[in-house]
This record gives C-alpha cells, sequence and structure tokens, in this order.
C-alpha cells in the first residue's frame, strides 16, 4: 500500500482535529486541549478543536501548517510544521479566545510556558506527528518527516526541532531514529501536577 502525502485542506479540519486530540494526550489522562477547553468529552473537544484549525488567527494548529498521509484515499496520519516567530504564544491564545475560551486562557496556558525551552528562532518547529492506531509500522510518519524536511529546506530551513513531554519515552526513541537529539529540558511543579509529567524536553535536527 504506498502512502500520499498531502497539504491539508480546510475541509480535513474534523480529522486534524482528532490528530491535535491524540498527540495532546499522549497516553494521559488529560492532555493540554482537556485543560484549555475545561472538558474531558471527546465530542466537545472535537467539535472545539475543529473550530480551531480553521481560526482566522493563524496558530500553529491552523490546517495550513499541516501535511495529511493518506492510504487507499483514507487519512492515517498528520505532522503540523511552523514557523515560532509567526506562530506565537499571543496569536495561539487568540485562536483560542476565537473558538470561545474566556480571558483568563493565558493564566491557564501559563502551566505549559512556565516549562520554557530555549527554541530557535531560526527552525521551523514540528507538532502533531500522529497516526491512526492500525498504521504504526507501515511508515506513514517516516514518510510526513521525510516530505517535510523537503519542505523545510526548500523555505531555506536547515534546523528542525520538537518538544516532548520528559518521560514520552516511544516519541523521543521514534525522533531519535529520525536523527533527532535532545538540546534542552526543563522539569516544573506545576507541570507535574495538571498532566503527571515532570516537565518537556526539546529535539532538535540539522538538516
Amino acid at each position: 500500500m504506498s502512502i500520499k502525502i498531502r497539504q491539508a485542506k480546510a475541509e480535513d479540519a474534523p480529522f486534524l482535529a482528532q490528530m491535535m486530540l491524540q498527540s495532546s494526550r499522549a497516553g494521559k489522562k488529560d492532555g493540554l486541549f482537556d485543560l484549555v477547553f475545561e472538558t474531558n468529552d471527546n465530542a466537545q473537544l472535537l467539535e472545539k478543536l475543529t473550530k480551531l484549525a480553521t481560526t482566522e488567527a493563524k496558530s500553529h494548529c491552523n490546517y495550513r501548517n499541516f501535511l495529511i498521509a493518506e492510504m487507499d484515499g483514507q487519512s492515517v496520519g498528520t505532522l503540523c510544521s511552523y514557523e515560532p516567530r509567526k506562530a506565537t504564544k499571543e496569536v495561539f491564545i487568540k485562536a483560542l479566545q476565537e473558538v470561545g475560551c474566556s480571558q483568563t486562557i493565558e493564566e491557564t496556558l501559563s502551566i505549559v510556558y512556565e516549562c520554557e525551552l530555549d527554541i530557535s528562532r531560526t527552525a521551523i518547529m514540528f507538532d502533531f506527528m500522529e497516526e491512526l492506531e492500525g498504521c504504526i509500522d507501515v511508515g506513514v510518519l517516516k514518510a510526513l518527516m521525510q516530505k517535510s524536511l523537503l519542505t523545510a529546506r526548500l523555505k531555506g530551513y536547515s534546523i528542525a526541532q520538537t518538544i516532548i513531554e520528559i518521560g514520552s519515552l516511544e516519541a523521543e526513541l521514534f525522533y531519535k531514529k529520525l536523527g533527532f537529539t535532545p538540546v534542552d529540558e526543563k522539569e516544573c511543579e506545576r507541570y507535574k501536577e495538571t498532566f503527571g509529567r515532570s516537565g518537556l524536553k526539546l529535539l532538535s535536527i540539522a538538516f
């Protein structure tokens, strides 16, 4: 079965929502979006995330930043790549407010932003690298990454970075196989209290 990689469209928002939710939880009971939308209800979260993918404020969650992997005409995986100087924290807050988050969202997000990492201003960032459960080990994520790195190179980038949770051994192992190495990490007590993981780790690759 061949894997086709294409740019996401607005109508892919429901699938992107599914992958963003899956990525944010990463084996935990609660993820970032359970926190910001103040619910664990999957239907409500998917509805909010579908809207978040199409907001006017172009946060890193916007569909324009995503590639989608397809097999037999079915969407099976995603990878988001974005420029941190454009998709800033302020833009993310605006996008969240567009979909109904309260004015206190900045305080809520401080739990995550306290784990501040030394992100390069000249790197492209990767996020939401996810695949459907039945597609593991068929090369979906590798194909998404290869295409994303090629696109980034054509845009003039030579460094890519990604953030994972400390203790996400499976994710770290996969990124290391692709050539990423850890460059920074930050442990945060509030993050651990909220998500059960001790903090965040930054991985980087030069290409």
